[in-house]
């Protein structure tokens, strides 16, 4: 069966096609007219690219599905749509569980298919599922190294330690790999690397602190700062060395000068770096023959005198599952989609949407917390500027450091578009309703496939004049056309009199090319930047300031690398960076 994979469902609505075979009622004794059934729902990619099922029966059973999903997101729902097949045609009925970590794709598949059934005569809502012959086994087994969570932190220390000739293996609570990491939409900020220097760009490891801090509001950890700053230009080489360049620097909020690193394809166009490195480092996984076991939760790592010497988990079946090693990382994120704890330590954010991927729930925290580890800014939540309020999607900050603008219900600009994301969310919460209109034009985004795809999932409107972008936003389109000609003007100018704009180098365009492209946004919550303690060596801290042997973690999971902000691109350095750095020390 030929399968077209990259899909990530948002699934409302299924349109019906024609059927390929099959007419009337089944016959006597029959489930099914038998034949072949068409049919589209709409998608991640939104409904001008939906995604379409072609599912094929007997008169008794579902016998073959093939789909097409192009522009979905490869890395998520590309990976969850073949475990879906599989699992439908197995249970012969779409009343199943979705792919963890990927609900929006699951759902849409199933709208599809189930209009296909109807087609063929049956009811969806009366097939009731096969029971599974056998039960998953328990799982007992020992490796060097064992990681928790596949993300991009966990995947970076498998493959670290990998490559210093240990066994390892990765449980993943979800189906698919990625995490948060698969949402990342900008870049990787890394001083002084080997782009930079071709680029002509002048940057250093200490800009990269004094920024970080700043950032931070001081409150960061100096030491994981100053060792996030001074590992960056490795980590670039590191990825170069595994086949995932980040050739594109770009500049985003907080930074002093152009240091956020991207992927673009093979026409230069700016990619979305989540789904490039999380593709690149499963590739590299799967090379590697490094063991992983999804759809497993961990609910406590085990202790041997004091050190960790494995965990214990439960399978998506209820099976058991014990993996022994010698050394334990942790890499399972935040709880950026946990309300709970979010208003257990911010309640000022209760009812914010989160940009988060629904398997980020803090499950850490619990078993973390039980062996004694200690934990710094829980309460240090942000919250970004730029996202669609009506599904979490976010609108990276690359597009404001490449030239985009704010304006907000009066048709006006109202503050300097790469301040940081604290900042720049405070000013959008001043603004009538709370909301403005983040607008690109026509030649930013012949630059970007990111801005491309956020059109095709229906997330921007295209505008063909000015007139026609005020009749969206409702403003008053003199009062626009003014923003956007001062705009103009302090590109030019290179000097942005009303509110101090600078790093004009890495403006792409004065959004003097129309047609124009518009999303409507205001924050939502983004990044834990606070977790459990760790020093400059992902090792885990206790509450009496002493290592916890055999125990890493590194990235969102853990505190003190971004204190009271998290500037743009600081996260991928973050996990690669820390990553590596845990998988180096884990595999002594």
């Amino acid at each position: 069966m030929k399968r077209f994979t990259q899909l990530f469902l948002s699934g409302m609505m299924a349109l019906s096609m024609a059927a390929c075979a099959g007419s009337g009622a089944p016959s006597a004794g029959a489930v099914f007219k038998a034949g072949t059934y068409e049919a589209e729902a709409e998608g991640f990619a939104g409904s001008s690219k939906p995604v379409h099922v072609k599912v094929t029966f007997s008169e008794n059973a579902i016998d073959a599905i093939e789909y097409t999903a192009e522009g979905e997101t490869p890395t998520v729902g590309g990976v969850a749509l073949p475990k879906l097949v599989d699992n439908v045609l197995a249970a012969q009925s779409t009343k199943i569980d979705a792919v963890s970590g990927a609900t929006k794709t699951s759902n849409g598949f199933f709208t599809a298919v189930n209009d296909a059934i109807s087609q063929a005569g049956a009811d969806p809502d009366k097939l009731e599922p096969k029971t599974a012959e056998a039960k998953a086994e328990d799982v007992e087994a020992t490796y060097d190294v064992v990681v928790v969570g596949a993300g991009g932190a966990g995947m970076t220390a498998a493959i670290t330690a990998a490559q210093n000739g240990k066994k390892v293996m990765i449980i993943e609570k979800a189906s698919v790999a990625g995490g948060n990491s698969s949402y990342a939409t900008g870049g990787m900020n890394a001083a002084d690397t080997h782009y930079q220097a071709e680029q002509g760009i002048e940057d250093s490891a200490d800009l990269f602190y004094a920024d970080t801090m700043k950032g931070g509001h001081d409150i960061n950890n100096p030491d994981l700062v100053r060792t996030l700053a001074e590992n960056s230009s490795a980590a670039i080489d590191w990825l170069d060395s595994i086949g995932a360049p980040l050739s594109n620097v770009g500049q985003a909020g907080g930074a002093s000068t152009k240091r956020q690193h991207r992927p673009v394809d093979d026409e230069g166009k700016i990619l979305s770096v989540g789904t490039f490195l999380v593709s690149h480092l499963t590739d590299t996984v799967n090379e590697m023959g490094i063991d992983t076991i999804f759809s497993a939760k961990v609910n406590e790592i085990i202790m041997d005198e004091g050190k960790a010497v494995g965990v214990r988990a439960e399978g998506a079946d209820g099976n058991k599952i014990v993996i022994h090693a010698d050394s334990v990382i942790i890499t399972t994120g935040g709880f950026g989609s946990n309300p709970e704890l979010i208003e257990k330590y911010r309640p000022d954010l209760k009812g914010y949407v989160s940009t988060n991927a629904p398997s980020i729930t803090g499950d850490a925290i619990a078993f973390l917390d039980a062996v004694g580890a200690d934990f710094v800014d829980l309460e240090q939540i942000q919250i970004h500027p730029t996202v669609v309020q009506a599904d979490g999607s976010l609108i990276s900050e690359s597009l404001r450091g490449d030239g985009a603008i704010l304006i907000n219900a009066e048709g006006k600009r109202f503050c300097n578009e790469i301040l940081t994301r604290d900042v720049v969310s405070a000013h959008v919460n001043e603004q009538t309703g709370s909301y403005a209109w983040l607008i690109v034009d026509q030649q930013m985004f012949d630059a970007s496939n990111v801005i491309a795809k956020y059109l095709d999932r229906g997330l921007m409107t295209k505008c063909e004049t000015v007139d026609d972008l005020a009749k969206l936003m409702e403003v008053d389109p003199a009062v626009l056309q003014e923003t956007l000609s001062t705009w103009t003007a302090a590109c030019a100018a290179k000097n942005d009199a009303e509110f101090g704009r600078e790093a004009f180098d890495a403006v792409l365009s004065d959004l003097s090319h129309a047609p124009y492209y518009a999303v409507k946004i205001a924050p939502g919550i983004h990044h834990c930047m606070g977790g459990v303690r760790i020093n400059t060596n992902a090792e885990v801290i206790d509450v009496d300031g002493n290592v916890i042997p055999g125990l890493y973690a590194a990235g969102e999971v853990t505190g003190g690398v971004h204190g009271g902000n998290r500037l743009g691109g600081n996260a991928v350095a973050d996990f690669v960076v820390f990553g590596r750095i845990a998988g180096e020390n884990a595999s002594k």
